[in-house]
């Protein structure tokens, strides 16, 4: 099992203490697709931060394949998320002083691969999502689902086990909402990408395999989702 979570607790004390995440427990299989789907204040982005390595829990246990992740150094953190875990975020936050290409390579220059290395990288990466062309504009020239999708290779291009997406088309209209679901399943289909998505929309819920439904820091129910999904969308290939 990739991700395995057992009974894990939050408390924020701002004053008041509160208790957002009541003994969670749950396993997600290499090449999962995933949703964790709850009504705002659920605790869904708590427990996405937690999988993240953004946030620590107080008890419980999490495991990353095998490997227990509990009481790291900001270093260690920051060093897993680099190697195994890829972010796509509402807000995509690129660099606005950056272009395209540059955005995606960031994630290279971190892990200290060479210039023309993670150039050529980027580029393969913004190819395969139809942005080739876009590689030298800046995020304020291009639509939302073209931020979206850079977002997306900027997440893939260091091949992370684990590809994190929270509300990924918040900011999307319908029709490209969708076509980034596509792309995401396509992802996990082609690649056996580990993707676990944070939302509210049973819309975006419904293109995952497995929707683990959140509510009061509590799961409940969870949803073997595969017949739906297949039905739900089509096969469009966005991918080159």
């Amino acid at each position: 099992m990739l991700i395995e979570l057992k009974d894990v607790n939050k408390t924020y004390n701002n004053g008041q203490p509160l208790h957002v995440l009541k003994g969670i427990n749950l396993g997600i299989d290499r090449g999962e697709f995933v949703s964790i789907m709850g009504a705002s204040g659920s605790g869904k982005s708590t427990l996405l931060n937690i999988l993240g390595i953004l946030d620590n829990y107080d008890t419980g246990e999490y495991y990353i394949d095998g490997k227990l992740i509990k009481n790291l150094t900001e270093k260690q953190a920051a060093d897993y998320r680099n190697r195994m875990i890829g972010f796509i975020f509402q807000s995509y936050n690129l660099i606005g002083f950056k272009t395209a290409v540059e955005n995606v390579e960031l994630p290279l220059f971190y892990q200290g691969v060479p210039r023309k290395k993670r150039h050529q990288m980027a580029m393969e990466y913004l190819d395969r999502l139809g942005l080739a062309d876009w590689a030298s504009h800046y995020p304020n020239e291009m639509s939302g689902g073209q931020k979206q999708r850079v977002a997306i290779a900027r997440a893939l291009i260091t091949r992370p086990q684990i590809v994190l997406a929270d509300e990924p088309t918040g900011a999307l209209d319908s029709k490209t909402s969708v076509e980034i679901m596509e792309l995401l399943q396509q992802l996990n289909r082609e690649e056996q990408m580990t993707i676990i998505v944070v939302t509210h929309e049973s819309g975006v819920a419904n293109a995952t395999n497995k929707i683990v439904h959140i509510k009061d820091g509590i799961i409940g129910q969870i949803e073997d989702n595969r017949e739906h999904h297949a039905s739900a969308f089509g096969t469009t290939t966005i991918m080159k």
